[in-house]
């Protein structure tokens, strides 16, 4: 009895797949701070184009932080006119792992580095 256990949890824990956490930060100064600035102020990228202040989406958004509206716009999914066609669609790239995340106890696959960006950006917030 205890030999057939130990193979079944063995087999248990060979079906899920181990992600390596993303470090949120490292991912913003890689892909984001060239045009937000290391400390997510934003700067001016080209002729008239201003990179917006990622530290004042919760202030601009009544204090709330909208994790799936960032997480949408970061990915390409949902920008809208307000958002410069010179931010690249990191959507179209590799995001990573698919990592199962949970709304109003659902399951919602995000990709690990998308998830790691909206959390860091978060903590930003003033």
């Amino acid at each position: 009895m205890f030999r057939f256990l130990s193979l079944v949890i063995i087999a248990t824990a060979a079906c899920a797949p181990e992600t390596e956490p993303v470090d949120g930060m490292a991912a913003f100064q890689s892909q984001c701070a060239a045009c937000h600035g290391a400390n997510g102020q934003g700067m001016a990228v080209s002729d008239g184009v201003v990179a917006p202040d990622l530290t004042r989406i919760s202030a601009r958004n009544g204090g709330s932080y909208p994790a799936d509206y960032v997480m949408s716009v970061i990915d390409g999914f949902n920008r809208g006119n307000h958002v410069s066609g010179v931010m690249p669609r990191f959507g179209d790239g590799d995001l990573g792992p698919i990592i199962m995340t949970e709304e109003d106890g659902n399951p919602v696959p995000v990709p690990a580095e998308l998830l790691a960006l909206s959390n860091y950006i978060e903590t930003l917030q003033r």
